[in-house]
C-alpha cells in the first residue's frame, strides 16, 4: 500500500474538526433551549454534525497516518462532553430521566481515570465497543432531540447503548488495570 504524503495544513484536518466539536457544544446549548419543548431539528443537526465529525476526523488521521497525542485525548473528550452536555440538557428538559446522568458518572470516572494512567505513560486506546456507544449514543441523543416528548424508541435506544458505554468503560478499567505495573 503507498503512503501519501500529507501537507502540513491538510494534516491539521483531524485536529481543526476535533476543535470545531469543541465549538460546537455552545451553539448546540443555544439552539436546544431556543426549542426546548422539542423536537428541536436545528440541536438535532448540529449534534448529527457533531457526531459526523467524529467519524470523519478519525478517519482521516488513521488514512493520512496523522493521529496525534492531542487527537487521542482530544477526540474522545470533545465526544464525551458534547454528549454529556445533551443529557444534562434533556433531564433538565424533562425528556430524558435523571438516571441517565449515570453517563456523567462513567465519564468522570474515565477522565479522571485517565489523568492517573497517563502520568503512568499509559497509551489509551479506544476498544471497538467504546466506538460502538459512542455512535450509538449520538444516534439515539439525536433522535431523543428530533422526536415528540415521550417517543419511546429513541429512549429504548438511549439506555441500551448507555448500558454500552457502561461495559465499555469496565473495559478501559479493566485493560489499564492489567497493563499497568502495581
Amino acid at each position: 500500500m503507498e503512503q501519501r504524503t500529507v501537507s502540513s495544513p491538510v494534516r491539521q484536518i483531524p485536529n481543526a474538526l476535533t476543535l470545531l466539536r469543541f465549538a460546537a457544544i455552545p451553539l448546540f446549548i443555544w439552539l436546544l433551549l431556543d426549542d426546548r419543548a422539542g423536537p428541536s431539528w436545528p440541536a438535532g443537526i448540529v449534534f448529527g454534525l457533531a457526531a459526523f465529525t467524529d467519524q470523519l476526523d478519525g478517519y482521516l488521521a488513521r488514512r493520512w497516518r496523522v493521529e496525534s497525542p492531542f487527537g487521542k485525548v482530544a477526540d474522545p473528550l470533545a465526544d464525551r462532553l458534547m454528549i454529556d452536555t445533551a443529557v444534562v440538557l434533556l433531564v433538565a428538559l424533562d425528556r430524558l430521566p435523571w438516571i441517565a446522568l449515570i453517563i456523567l458518572v462513567r465519564d468522570l470516572i474515565l477522565v479522571g481515570g485517565y489523568r492517573f494512567v497517563a502520568s503512568r505513560d499509559y497509551e489509551l486506546e479506544v476498544s471497538r465497543l467504546g466506538k460502538i456507544a459512542t455512535w450509538g449514543l449520538y444516534a439515539s441523543i439525536g433522535f431523543v432531540l428530533v422526536t415528540s416528548e415521550g417517543t419511546v424508541w429513541p429512549i429504548v435506544c438511549f439506555w441500551i447503548n448507555l448500558f454500552l458505554a457502561v461495559i465499555a468503560a469496565g473495559q478501559y478499567i479493566l485493560r489499564a488495570r492489567k497493563t499497568l505495573p502495581r
